[in-house]
């Protein structure tokens, strides 16, 4: 992925300035920091890329969208709307703030259908959290159409989808709050790092609170200041938020490029009779980190991945076996296997985990294989990897 790719002599000079002070924490010790506030720079990165009103770090991804949302509302015994097709932190977030997530099938945009959010609605369903999945974007004017007509609390989940877009505004700034992640696999990373973003200022307000057990941060006296709510130390430290800082500021440099060899793969495979690709709700504000080639069906895409796994053909994700992104292996969700008892073993789900039915999702995800855009690619290696991919495809698509 592009930010492992890129590290080098900006990022270490970020990291250097922590070093130089010692400060490692993201608050106070005014006079020790020499002028350096890492996570305050981060923030403001993220706010002036994608033109966020409010931004604040946190650990991880996953602690974005816990801080969203509890920020936004959302707890004990809410029923939430969420995708079958998500990296699970996003199923966990929904458990540990003490909701109910309620499983609603996608489309080919490998997002959550306006459809498929309205027949999953229930009289206690309090929100949605969308997952804009594989750099893609959500088809946000039909599903915004669906929120506002229920009176639905939207939480944005953009983790995989830094720098992406829908007609001109960025993901993550649909709804009441979105989540970043800036973890090692991400088109930016900070090690571990995640952003929340809003476009409100208490809810802002909220979650810078309740993401550093409840400090209010006003004042000079870290000791002595108000806690208006409960919260929990969900806080980066100044070392990864400099490393997430250098690779922010390299977000447009990776767009332009992996745009262009996206371009280029989806040119020199478009043409092979029975490969198509995911849909994309706005090509524009695509990241393109991912190319998503679907099949025919999930009988061929297993086939083409055996065939390409033959043939040492890598880079690529087969979602639907994968473990932690499908929720075909989420038997430990399924099961609730848990260290702990969660709410919604107290309270009940609306639907029975084990037996849910969803051909859609299936459908989609069954035929969808993702192959991971590196920006650091030359031309040559873009076009052998496509040559890669058509002929594995034209043997399999030969034989069915």
């Amino acid at each position: 992925m592009p930010g492992t790719e890129l590290f080098g002599a900006d990022e270490r000079k970020e990291i250097n300035d922590v070093l130089e002070t010692g400060i490692l924490f993201r608050y106070g010790h005014d006079a020790l920091r020499n002028g350096h506030w890492k996570a305050k720079e981060f923030e403001a990165e993220v706010r002036k890329q994608i033109n966020a009103p409010f931004a604040h770090a946190v650990s991880s991804g996953s602690t974005a969208v816990i801080t969203a949302l509890a920020a936004s509302g959302i707890g004990a015994g809410d029923e939430v709307i969420v995708p079958p097709f998500t990296f699970i932190a996003t199923i966990e977030a929904v458990l540990f703030v003490g909701a109910i997530p309620i499983f609603a099938e996608l489309d080919e945009t490998l997002c959550l259908s306006a459809d498929g959010i309205k027949k999953a609605i229930t009289p206690k369903t309090k929100g949605v959290c969308l997952v804009h999945m594989c750099g893609g974007m959500g088809d946000m004017d039909p599903i915004m159409e669906v929120i506002k007509e229920h009176n639905l609390i939207l939480v944005d989940d953009a983790g995989q989808a830094f720098g992406a877009s829908y007609k001109g505004k960025a993901v993550g700034l649909f709804g009441t709050a979105g989540a970043f992640s800036f973890d090692f696999f991400k088109i930016a990373t900070a090690g571990e790092g995640g952003i929340f973003v809003t476009k409100d200022e208490e809810v802002y307000k909220r979650a810078d609170a309740y993401s550093d057990h409840g400090h209010n941060h006003e004042g000079n006296n870290r000791g002595m200041e108000n806690h208006p709510i409960l919260g929990f130390n969900y806080r980066i430290g100044e070392l990864n938020a400099a490393v997430g800082l250098a690779q922010t500021r390299r977000v447009p440099q990776v767009l332009a490029a992996n745009r262009k060899h996206k371009a280029a793969l989806t040119a020199a495979l478009q043409s092979v009779e029975g490969i198509s690709f995911s849909r994309l709700a706005d090509p524009d504000g695509d990241s393109a980190t991912f190319l998503n080639l679907m099949m025919p069906n999930a009988t061929l895409a297993q086939a083409l991945v055996d065939e390409m796994n033959k043939e040492a053909v890598t880079g690529f994700n087969y979602w639907y076996t994968n473990m932690y992104h499908f929720i075909n292996q989420w038997d430990h969700l399924k099961e609730m296997r848990t260290t702990s008892k969660l709410n919604v073993q107290l309270l009940g789900a609306s639907q029975d985990y084990k037996a849910l039915e969803l051909p859609k999702s299936q459908e989609v995800i069954g035929r969808l294989i993702s192959f991971g855009i590196r920006c650091t690619w030359t031309d040559e290696e873009v076009q052998q990897l496509a040559t890669k991919i058509r002929n594995c495809a034209q043997k399999v698509l030969a034989g069915k």
